[in-house]
């Protein structure tokens, strides 16, 4: 990116998508979606805490996924008819209490609800990104997604990192305290930050005509379809590592601290970077290229991970390997159906992120269930049949679908 880019949402904008607003967007993006994932290296903790089974603990993060879809679908495509300054600022607002309240739960009931909850707000996330791809020209929008979505992979790796830290220095509690602060000080700062007034034209549909149309969108564009089904492959294989690796790294015989846990995010940094790569490939029209060799690292990358339990080394690899195919295909999925209809930006995002977060709660529920009665090795099975779905789904479909976007 240059150092200014003009919106070109509409003539004669005076608004400028410089690239320290496009930086605040990605950090905004990074800190919501970090809640969503706080849980992963706390689960053992939490279900201490709060006396709850290993299957209980699990739906811990399932719920907050399938919150997050419930918030894709009713509140992303607000977007499209709302004020998105408006809708971005009191999002995050409400995620702040949600945060608050999932500090001082006391009972499972009320994690659990206030988990729901933070999950249905989180999709603020997607509100920012159809923002900005609104005011990106359409020859750099790959670019700008694929920063936005840097910082979304970033929040994500920083999210496990500093939650892991945090407990262990001062409670599980702490970490959605702090997030809190920091989403209310963001809220503020976007407030100032945000133009007063969208650039696109006034749309006349009422709420129920705006949830019927996102079905629309899908029935008449198979692109759209394609690649939601990609992205729920995806991400249901992204969180069945996640959402589990806690357990054999909290066991014998490696008794690792939270903060280890958490550390091991760190690694996925390949992620972040994928990212950014990604989105410039599919400018240059190289999208079915790069979705094909991702998917074909993501299924490879279940090999050295099937071998955490002996070898540190060998899920390092792993890792580095799948969180770079993940976001290299999730950026290419967003640039692709945002080109689409950029009039209905908020919609195809929202539609397509519900593939995305049912594939998480998916992978999420299985993944620890199987643990539960069949261990890593099961759970690795699982992660692999997914990557090889969305390979084999490419395979068929490369011919019959463009490598760009319109």
């Amino acid at each position: 990116m240059t150092g200014r880019t003009e919106a070109r949402g509409g003539e004669g904008s005076s608004f400028v998508l410089s690239r320290g607003v496009v930086t605040l967007l990605a950090v905004a993006c990074g800190t919501a979606v970090a809640n969503v994932y706080f849980s992963q290296p706390l689960l053992v903790t939490m279900g201490h805490d709060l006396a709850m089974s290993p299957a209980l603990v699990g739906s811990v993060v399932t719920l907050t996924h399938v919150g997050y879809g419930l918030g894709l679908f009713l509140l992303v495509p607000l977007g499209d008819v709302a004020d998105r300054r408006r809708l971005i600022v009191v999002q995050l607002l409400l995620l702040a209490v949600a945060l608050a309240a999932t500090a001082a739960a006391h009972t499972a009931a009320i994690l659990l609800a206030s988990m729901a909850v933070m999950g249905l707000l989180a999709v603020v996330t997607q509100t920012l990104v159809a923002f900005a791809a609104s005011q990106a020209p359409p020859a750099g929008r790959g670019r700008v997604v694929g920063l936005l979505t840097s910082g979304v992979v970033t929040g994500i790796l920083l999210a496990r990192t500093a939650s892991g830290l945090m407990a262990d220095l001062a409670g599980w509690r702490s970490v959605y305290l702090a997030s809190a602060s920091l989403t209310a000080v963001l809220a503020l700062i976007l407030h100032r930050v945000l133009p007063r007034h969208s650039d696109a034209p006034p749309t006349t549909l009422r709420y129920g005509q705006l949830l019927r149309s996102t079905i629309t969108l899908f029935a008449r564009e198979r692109l759209l379809r394609l690649r939601a089904l990609f992205g729920l492959l995806i991400f249901a294989a992204f969180s069945t590592l996640w959402s589990s690796v806690a357990l054999p790294l909290s066991e014998a015989p490696y008794f690792l601290s939270h903060s280890a846990i958490g550390a091991l995010g760190l690694i996925g940094v390949a992620g972040a970077l994928a990212a950014t790569v990604a989105g410039r490939l599919n400018d240059r029209g190289l999208s079915q290229r790069t979705t094909g060799i991702a998917l074909a690292l993501l299924t490879a990358s279940w090999l050295p991970l099937a071998f955490t339990r002996g070898s540190l080394w060998a899920l390092v690899v792993g890792v580095i390997l799948l969180d770079l195919a993940v976001q290299a295909v999730h950026v290419t999925n967003q640039t692709l159906i945002y080109a689409l209809h950029p009039d209905a930006g908020s919609r195809l995002i929202g539609g397509y992120m519900v593939f995305y977060s049912t594939g998480s709660a998916t992978g999420a529920i299985a993944a620890t269930s199987l643990y539960t009665v069949a261990d890593w090795g099961a759970v690795c099975a699982l992660g692999a049949a997914f990557s090889c779905v969305g390979l084999v789904l490419w395979a068929f479909t490369r011919h019959s679908t463009p490598g760009r976007a319109r």
